[in-house]
């Protein structure tokens, strides 16, 4: 779970993400958050396109309750497909599960929209409500803000959806490749450590050579690694020698125990492990799958 929601923070601070972001905002009008599976914030709060009734009621803990528990029913029922829950409100949230291969890191989410044209009876149930949540707010700013949200309909809600999905797909293909080559405001040294890794990273490699080749104590090496980049060492030369053999993988003439040995695996079994635990698949159905891309 640790590295799950460690991989969502790096995806979320990664240039393919925060692009998607923009012009899925830009192009719906809608909020969209990318969140680990375990998440105890509001995933849309303070965002530039949160739905601004949403913004008012949010101000109240007890509403924020309400908002909480709506994510926890989501996180709950799309581990493996879209899910939609409407809130007490009336409001519609979708959630997106980001998968690799077989293991969920976190949820692609969207909504705080209505399904269908909220009624003055609908009005009505939510003001009696967020007052009994302790809202102090002017009947007539709720009523603005609640009828000034946006309506889908079915087939406006269905694409939405498509999107998000088509988007999850994406990222759980080239998560890998994002932690590998991040590049945020990281020191010279980490840098460099990380050129001399994908330099050697065929050889059988230690955290001791790589200290030395930056002119730093091992010990404090490991420290300053694992807290700049959020993994460590072992992990991180791991998933740079996966992305190698991914991309090896694309010729069919390499057998897999060739590929292992060639990145920097010392046995098949291993190697397999590794891949697995990093993508979700084995070489074997990594491979498969592009062959029917």
């Amino acid at each position: 779970m640790k590295d799950s929601k460690t991989l969502i923070e790096t995806l979320t601070h990664s240039k393919i993400y925060q692009d998607y972001e923009r012009a899925f905002s830009e192009a719906t009008g809608l909020p969209v958050a990318l969140r680990p599976v375990e998440s105890w914030q509001l995933p849309h709060h303070g965002k530039r396109s949160e739905n601004p009734f949403c913004a008012l009621v949010a101000q109240k803990s007890r509403s924020c309750a309400a908002c909480l528990q709506v994510q926890q029913k989501l996180s709950e029922s799309a581990t493996h497909e879209a899910q939609s829950v409407t809130c007490q409100l009336g409001l519609c949230d979708t959630a997106v599960p980001v998968r690799t291969g077989d293991r969920l890191i976190g949820f692609l989410q969207t909504g705080q929209v209505f399904c269908r044209k909220p009624t003055e009876a609908q009005f009505n149930r939510m003001v009696k409500l967020v007052a009994e949540w302790g809202l102090e707010a002017d009947r007539s700013t709720l009523r603005e803000a609640y009828f000034s949200t946006r309506v889908l309909n079915s087939r406006q809600h269905e694409s939405v959806v498509k999107l998000l999905a088509i988007f999850a797909q994406h990222l759980s293909m080239v998560s890998n490749q994002v932690v590998v080559q991040q590049e945020n405001t990281e020191p010279p040294v980490i840098a460099r450590a990380k050129q001399f890794i994908n330099e050697h990273q065929t050889e059988d490699l230690s955290l001791g050579q790589v200290a030395k080749a930056v002119n730093m104590s091992t010990f404090y090496f490991c420290k300053m690694f694992k807290k700049i980049t959020g993994i460590n060492f072992t992990d991180y030369l791991s998933r740079v020698r996966i992305e190698k053999a991914k991309n090896l993988l694309l010729n069919p003439n390499l057998r897999i125990s060739e590929i292992a040995y060639e990145v920097g695996f010392q046995s098949l079994t291993h190697f397999n492990r590794v891949f697995k635990k990093i993508t979700g698949q084995s070489p074997t159905e990594y491979r498969g799958q592009l062959a029917h891309a």
